[in-house]
């Protein structure tokens, strides 16, 4: 019996427990919205203060900015020239460089050194002399000899000429005479052999070889005397397998030259190599360049081949171009009634160089183009410009 009252006490609190709470949750929930209401009604009241004070601020200045747009940069839009480059490294070249033999094919031991590394020499200059000693103690005896043959057949012809002596001893001692002075002739050819010259005209750029040394012509130290002819240059450059359709013969370049503060070289491609590098999968070209002093065989160059240009195009900053899924698109600034507005337009892009890319279609002389604040813009959002003047 006990048991059964202390169960009906417990269960009643319980209900009487549970009572409270949703009372409690009922007044919340109307609290809350009695608080919404009235958020409501003020905020009404805010959006008729803010409409009233734009009509005052726009009936007093007509050029302020339209609350709630948002602040971009524009671009006026015009035609202007569009150029495309190809950008590679290369090197100027001297077309005719020269590596000086010795012209015994053999080489010898340098007697004279007159050159001097740096100094300008004709074709045909001498550059050393070799030791010829022991080439020219072979001539002496021979001089000797031939005088004496000389002398037989003087005598010999002159008693042949008086009926003395038969034909066979005349012709026997002119023999023996020719023979000596042809001997004498190639051991002086030999000794002329032992005369260094310039091969070609220009700068001896390397002289490496002394007086007492051998010479030889290249050691594994490279060549001994090289001349380079600095008034007939070229440059050249590897140009990649996929441009070969848009290089050819002709093409105009730019010639960039960094340790000359960026010194621009204008020049035509004369030289497309027909064959592609299995290796580097890529092929050479070559263009003339002017004569200059100041450049040097092997300078690094940095070439610009001009390889796409169009005339009186749109060009616009690459970074403004957006894409989704139907294409690519920029916004410009259009006016909707007393409002400015972003308006989307699909573009078709061409050619893009630098910063700049081409504006094949979409686009016109004259519109307003987005440049900043372009992010999150959406078609028809009312804007407030900033005016960005177009480059020079």
């Amino acid at each position: 019996m006990k048991s059964k009252l202390i169960g009906f006490i417990i269960v009643a609190i319980l209900a009487t427990a549970c009572g409270n709470t949703k009372k409690d949750s009922e007044g919340s929930l109307n609290d809350k919205k009695a608080q919404l209401e009235k958020l409501k009604s003020e905020q009404k009241k805010i959006n008729e203060d803010i409409a009233k004070l734009e009509s005052d601020i726009k009936k007093a200045d007509p050029t302020a900015i339209v609350t709630n747009a948002k602040l971009v940069s524009v671009l006026p839009l015009a035609t202007t020239d569009f150029s495309h480059y190809i950008e590679l490294q290369g090197r100027v070249d001297a077309q005719n460089i020269s590596y000086v033999a010795p012209p015994n094919g053999q080489g010898g031991i340098v007697k004279a050194l007159y050159v001097t590394q740096g100094q300008s020499v004709r074709k045909g200059q001498v550059l050393a002399r070799l030791d010829d000693q022991m080439i020219r103690q072979q001539i002496e005896p021979l001089r000797v000899q031939l005088a004496s043959a000389e002398d037989t057949y003087r005598r010999t012809k002159s008693l042949w000429d008086q009926g003395i002596g038969t034909y066979q001893q005349v012709l026997s001692a002119k023999t023996q005479m020719e023979s000596l002075s042809k001997q004498i002739g190639v051991i002086q050819k030999q000794a002329s052999l032992m005369t260094v010259t310039a091969p070609s005209s220009g700068i001896a750029d390397q002289v490496n070889v002394r007086v007492g040394e051998m010479f030889v012509g290249a050691t594994q130290a490279g060549p001994q005397i090289r001349i380079v002819n600095t008034s007939n240059l070229k440059v050249v450059a590897s140009v990649p397998e996929n441009y070969l359709g848009r290089v050819k013969v002709g093409s105009r370049i730019q010639i960039v030259l960094p340790e000359q503060n960026n010194r621009v070289i204008e020049a035509v491609v004369n030289v497309v190599q027909k064959v592609i590098d299995p290796n580097t999968r890529s092929f050479n070209i070559e263009a003339k360049i002017p004569a200059d002093a100041s450049l040097k065989p092997n300078q690094v160059a940095q070439i610009r081949i001009l390889d796409y240009s169009a005339k009186d195009v749109i060009a616009i900053p690459l970074n403004v171009v957006q894409s989704d899924e139907n294409g690519k698109y920029v916004y410009v600034m259009e006016k909707s009634g007393d409002k400015m507005i972003a308006k989307k337009k699909t573009v078709t892009v061409g050619e893009s160089y630098a910063d700049l890319i081409e504006i094949k279609s979409g686009l016109a002389q004259g519109e307003q183009l987005i440049t900043e604040g372009y992010q999150n813009l959406y078609d028809g959002q009312v804007i407030a410009t900033v005016a960005v003047k177009p480059a020079q």
